[in-house]
């Protein structure tokens, strides 16, 4: 049983599709999506089971391969974001690793912004060699490392914008035309942004990855990925992966981002207002070197980000002065804001990444990113913008005292 009449969902609007798009409600009628919360399914008999394994028919098997609540988060997902087909996956890093490790093989090449999450680093800089994929690391933002190291065949390219924790704003469109040129399929995590602020596929990208725990859920309530794009790719290509090696959601976690799209244009969009009000404010504070955030005027790739994203996002970055104590003496001042490796949440968190998310990193080539000990990561949340001013004066007052 469908929505009553959805004669008119292509005319819908992203908040409409966040409510409403790939709903499928069953012979109850139910108002909100079922949870089906099954590892199995039954047959009606030995001759459609048989059918549904060769693909003659269409039926669920298990809940690895398929289950009608993951699936509706599938469909909801991929038309938020102008895909094709998504897969939903454990988590944001299973999304990751299942787009890259689905698509290439050994003897391939992958080529990569240094500009990625800890994690992501290590796929690309340890994991994929170990399988005799050659791997290679660009400055982001510069489109002659990534022409000299695309002007020969390429399998895949990885990156992100606005990237962790730095918020580099790359030039998709630009990267993507190259990479295609090599025969490269690109992948671009899209969790800073989010499906509210930037459109990957419609710059040219192939692939879009999420970690659905960040915006998504956005309330710190379960883990969970995507990875979204064209149907043959998806069907083809990662679908024998992500269910041959057990990378699947749990349908309780894809019901609750269910009811996390419903607001996640309301949250987003609030939770941008209030980083552009505190950025303003870190602009000036005493104590601090450097403040970015792509919707201020001084963020070193701002006309890049007005043209490729519709908001400035709800992430700061900024550098304290006086290295890791001025950071940690800032950090441990705060008492509305918390300290956390999370980001995208409806609660105020802040990180410190050279400690944390890019710990992993080696420390030349953190600095080459522009992490350093005095670097803070500020994921902004839902709170009243003043009482978060308010916080940051009191880490301000902290640094002041040293």
């Amino acid at each position: 049983m469908s929505n009553s009449d959805t004669s008119c969902q292509a005319t819908w609007r992203p908040a409409t599709r966040q409510l409403h798009a790939g709903l499928e409600r069953t012979a109850y009628g139910e108002t909100s999506e079922p949870v089906f919360l099954t590892s199995g399914f039954v047959y009606d008999n030995a001759e459609q089971a048989a059918k549904t394994f060769t693909g003659e028919i269409t039926h669920y098997q298990y809940s690895r391969f398929g289950n009608p609540t993951v699936a509706a988060l599938e469909r909801r997902l991929a038309d938020l974001e102008g895909a094709e087909a998504c897969i939903a996956t454990s988590t944001g890093m299973g999304a990751v690793s299942s787009a890259l490790l689905s698509h290439v093989k050994a003897g391939d090449r992958v080529v990569a912004s240094s500009a990625l999450f800890g994690s992501c680093h290590w796929i690309v800089a340890n994991l994929l060699p170990r399988y005799g994929v050659t791997t290679v690391f660009v400055d982001g933002t510069n489109m002659d490392e990534w022409a000299e190291a695309l002007s020969e065949p390429t399998a895949a390219v990885l990156l992100e914008s606005p990237s962790n924790p730095m918020l580099e704003i790359l030039d998709i469109a630009a990267i993507s035309a190259l990479a295609h040129k090599a025969g490269a399929i690109v992948v671009v995590d899209n969790v800073f942004a989010s499906p509210v602020y930037q459109k990957p596929l419609a710059l040219g990208a192939d692939v879009v990855v999420y970690s659905c725990t960040k915006h998504i859920d956005g309330q710190g309530r379960v883990l969970g990925g995507a990875v979204l794009g064209r149907a043959q790719w998806i069907a083809e290509t990662l679908q024998p992966f992500t269910r041959n090696t057990g990378n699947a959601l749990s349908p309780f976690n894809a019901w609750v981002m269910l009811k996390g799209l419903e607001t996640l244009s309301l949250r987003v969009d609030a939770m941008a207002r209030n980083a552009a009000q505190v950025a303003d404010y870190l602009a000036s504070a005493p104590g601090l070197l450097t403040v970015r955030y792509p919707g201020r005027a001084d963020h070193p790739q701002y006309a890049l980000a007005q043209r490729q994203m519709s908001g400035g996002g709800t992430l700061v970055a900024f550098e304290v002065a006086g290295g890791r104590e001025g950071a940690f003496a800032f950090m441990n001042a705060l008492k509305l804001i918390a300290i956390s490796n999370n980001l995208g949440d409806s609660r105020s968190l802040v990180t410190h990444p050279a400690t944390t998310t890019h710990s992993k990193i080696d420390p030349a080539a953190r600095a080459a990113l522009g992490i350093n000990e005095g670097t803070i990561r500020f994921s902004v949340g839902l709170e009243d913008a003043q009482d978060l001013i308010d916080d940051l004066a009191r880490g301000a007052a902290a640094l002041a005292a040293l």
